[in-house]
């Protein structure tokens, strides 16, 4: 499998330079034009490599197409159209999966199963429509014969050639980790190889949609590693959908919907649908509007989510200062950075995004700019921005379909007031204070040995207060010996005091 895999490779990297060498050795020209279509041609031999590579190349490509600091405008752009379109398989070869995975009577389970075509086909599986016996209608997703190990060969591979592009570029990657920026995509496209992992992502977004009126995940009736049955969603998908069939309040309400719906995923649960492309989103007057294929979700933690939170509150605050300072919260300056220099660009870019709507901003463009200035300027960003850039750019081209009046910044106001709350609720949870007091805890032994002596105090039930006049010069010399270290855990412990004490105050019953 290796060697099969890797000869594909280094085929189509071949037919690639058989089509560039020409141009190269053409006649240069000044003409803007030729210049420009031959990149235009460039850029669509690379996606079309990348669709024949299959899903993980697709992946990494759709990736690519928001980080213009890595691509070129021109690539950037034709990358946005990558699709996981492929020639479908006959039913025959898809059937020994049924089988394994269902049974040698798999078909009846089913009062009809349509075999002659596939609602779908793509390079990771195929879907069928069925009738259940109860006559429900379903939708049968069925894994391609091998593609798993083929997945799984290719993030090796890709693996290796990062770390071998690391050791060759080491200034790149203090700027650019793609080792890292590969690992985020590879851990969201796990349940992807696993349908029992996509169940349990579509059986966990359907507990957070369930709180919205307009939205539904579909149900899981069936699962296993290469078999997925779910119920059909009904409706169009949102790139087919006619706006004017909508009434304009419900166009604006499923467009709200959603994104509130994403930004829930980004800044409170944690978890959130990493692909949520046209193709992904079913919608139908007066009717629900249905997010599927849950094999692609990415995770991001705490710290990142919070600094999101920064950057789209100073876009909504026309604040270039807060959008630098959110960003690198989520990054980490190199010893070349020009920190200075990317506040001034961000101070130049954020009015142009400034309460834009979806009709006149192209967001994942817009964030492809800070990236670019983010990189030039010798920042490095957070791995996870790649995969969060790609489901923020996919979801507002989903809404632009049917709502391109809507602004994302209002749509975040609008939601940033629970957004706040359940950062309120977090850091006083008792799983974070236990967290934060252990923390204060190891770091007690860095102490002096006054504050370890009143730590012990505090703990043993056994600290008393005196009261005495203190001599200016004592006090002086105290402080001296409060190093910043201590000055800081000092303030740790009293804003600890504080969030405890609210806390109790909130679970105390009134009278």
């Amino acid at each position: 499998m290796s060697r099969a895999r890797a000869q594909l490779l280094l085929k189509v990297v071949a037919q690639l330079a058989a089509r560039e060498l020409p141009r190269r050795r053409g006649p240069a020209s000044s003409d803007t034009g030729d210049s420009t279509d031959r990149a235009r041609r460039r850029a669509a031999d690379i996606r079309a490599s990348l669709e024949r590579l299959g899903p993980l190349y697709i992946k990494i490509g759709q990736i690519l197409s928001t980080r213009q600091d890595l691509v070129p405008q021109t690539l950037a752009t034709e990358l946005e159209s990558l699709h996981d379109q492929t020639t479908a398989l006959p039913f025959s070869a898809m059937r020994p999966v049924l089988e394994a995975e269902l049974g040698p009577a798999w078909a009846s389970r089913f009062k009809d199963f349509d075999v002659s075509r596939p609602l779908g086909s793509a390079s990771l599986a195929q879907a069928y429509s069925a009738q259940l016996t109860t006559g429900e209608s379903v939708v049968v997703k069925v894994q391609r014969p091998g593609v798993r190990e083929i997945v799984s060969e290719d993030m090796r591979m890709i693996r290796a050639a990062a770390r071998l592009g690391a050791r060759r570029a080491p200034y790149f990657t203090m700027t650019i980790d793609l080792e890292a920026m590969l690992g985020v995509v590879f851990d969201a496209m796990r349940p992807e190889c696993d349908f029992t992992l996509e169940a349990s992502n579509m059986d966990a977004a359907r507990r957070s949609v369930s709180g919205f009126d307009n939205l539904e995940v579909p149900e899981v009736v069936h699962a296993t590693p290469r078999v997925l049955v779910q119920t059909m969603a009904p409706g169009t998908s949102i790139r087919d959908a006619d706006p004017t069939a909508f009434k304009d309040e419900e166009r604006e309400a499923i467009g709200t919907s959603l994104l509130t719906f994403m930004y829930h995923g980004y800044f409170t649960d944690h978890r959130f649908h990493a692909d949520p492309h046209p193709g992904n989103i079913f919608v139908c007057p007066s009717g629900p509007t249905t997010l599927i294929d849950w094999g692609m979700v990415g995770h991001v933690d705490r710290r990142i989510s919070m600094s999101v939170v920064l950057i789209l509150l100073g876009l909504a605050r026309n604040d270039g200062p807060s959008v630098a300072a959110g960003w690198l919260e989520m990054g980490r300056p190199t010893q070349w950075a020009d920190v200075s220099g990317f506040g001034q660009d961000m101070a130049a870019l954020v009015p142009k995004i400034h309460a834009a709507s979806l009709e006149h901003l192209n967001f994942g463009a817009a964030l492809g700019n800070v990236l670019k200035c983010s990189t030039r300027r010798g920042i490095q960003t957070s791995p996870m921005i790649s995969i969060l850039a790609k489901s923020f750019a996919n979801i507002e081209g989903s809404v632009r379909y049917l709502a391109p009046e809507l602004s994302v910044t209002d749509v975040f106001v609008e939601n940033m007031r629970d957004v706040l709350f359940a950062y309120a609720c977090e850091a006083v949870s008792e799983e974070q204070l236990a967290t934060h007091l252990m923390q204060v805890i190891a770091a007690a032994g860095s102490l002096p040995g006054e504050l370890r002596a009143i730590i012990r105090a505090l703990a043993q039930g056994d600290l008393t207060l005196q009261a005495a006049p203190v001599q200016a010069g004592r006090l002086s010399l105290v402080e001296n010996r409060l190093d910043d270290r201590t000055r800081y855990l000092t303030r740790r412990l009293v804003a600890l005091g504080a969030l405890a004490w609210w806390a109790h105050a909130r679970r105390r019953p009134r009278t």
